[in-house]
């Protein structure tokens, strides 16, 4: 059973440390789209979370009285709850959403932010995000917010308060993975704040490579939930994002293009003159 709340950063060797609070997990596990909340526990024990998503406007967490509640098989003593503006498409609608989380959570202020542009690809609407965050910083929020793979606009974010920033790697729920790591990595390269893959993970590769990018984490749902095995798919997750963390610690190899070089000595061959 998972107990990682407000773990101290020094009681850790590599943590994942978002608004002062720091994780010994990189992988961050949505809550939807599960058969039940059986499966939603077992699968996220399973992924090792310790930051758990929740739309807001999706998830009964204690807006619903007398219907189950997600905070039942995910008790905020276990895990940080990450509530989320999943479906919200003009800043008003996220901010106002975000506002109900705080009064649900008692005052809890580290939240997800994604304004969406349409219903159709979930692309995120830059100019409805930058002003929704704007608001939820100066009203005390800790903001991680989803967005665009755009570098100047993520360095907007960070600039204006946000605690994390997430770009999407590929659109929501589609499986495609990293499309643009160069974009990823010019993000990666500016930030002075957590940077994780948000969206478009499908399979344990993809998780990898993020890490392998320098990404601080990785935020999923879909591959997971929407797998055949899902406890078996989120176990995978879990070994990729430790995979990928200490292979960009180790630091990889430099590539060579037409330039093999043997892995073994070649001086002292038997029989060399």
């Amino acid at each position: 059973m998972n107990q990682i709340v407000n773990q101290p950063i020094a009681s850790l060797a590599d943590p994942l440390v978002i608004a002062g609070r720091a994780y010994a997990s990189r992988l961050l596990v949505g809550t939807g789209k599960y058969k039940d909340f059986g499966e939603t526990r077992a699968a996220i024990d399973a992924a090792g979370a310790e930051i758990v998503t929740v739309a807001i406007r999706r998830m009964n967490i204690g807006q619903e009285p007398g219907q189950p509640s997600l905070l039942e098989v995910l008790p905020p003593d276990q895990f940080t709850i990450l509530p989320n503006t999943a479906g919200c498409f003009t800043a008003d609608d996220a901010v106002r959403t975000l506002r109900l989380a705080r009064e649900l959570l008692d005052d809890h202020r580290l939240v997800k932010l994604e304004v969406l542009g349409d219903a159709k690809t979930l692309f995120p609407n830059m100019p409805e995000t930058l002003k929704a965050a704007e608001t939820l910083v100066k009203e005390g929020f800790e903001v991680m917010v989803y967005c665009a793979d755009d570098p100047i606009q993520a360095r907007m974010l960070e600039d204006m308060g946000c605690v994390a920033i997430m770009p999407l790697a590929s659109l929501i729920g589609s499986g495609m993975g990293i499309l643009n790591p160069w974009n990823s990595q010019l993000i990666i390269e500016q930030a002075k704040v957590p940077v994780l893959v948000d969206a478009g993970v499908g399979t344990a590769s993809d998780a990898a490579i993020a890490m392998e990018l320098g990404c601080d984490g990785v935020l999923m749902n879909t591959a997971i939930a929407a797998a055949q095995d899902p406890i078996r798919m989120a176990g995978a997750m879990k070994k990729a994002v430790e995979a990928g963390r200490d292979a960009w610690l180790a630091g990889r190899m430099p590539k060579k293009f037409y330039s093999a070089v043997p892995s073994s000595p070649t001086g002292g061959l038997i029989g060399a003159k």
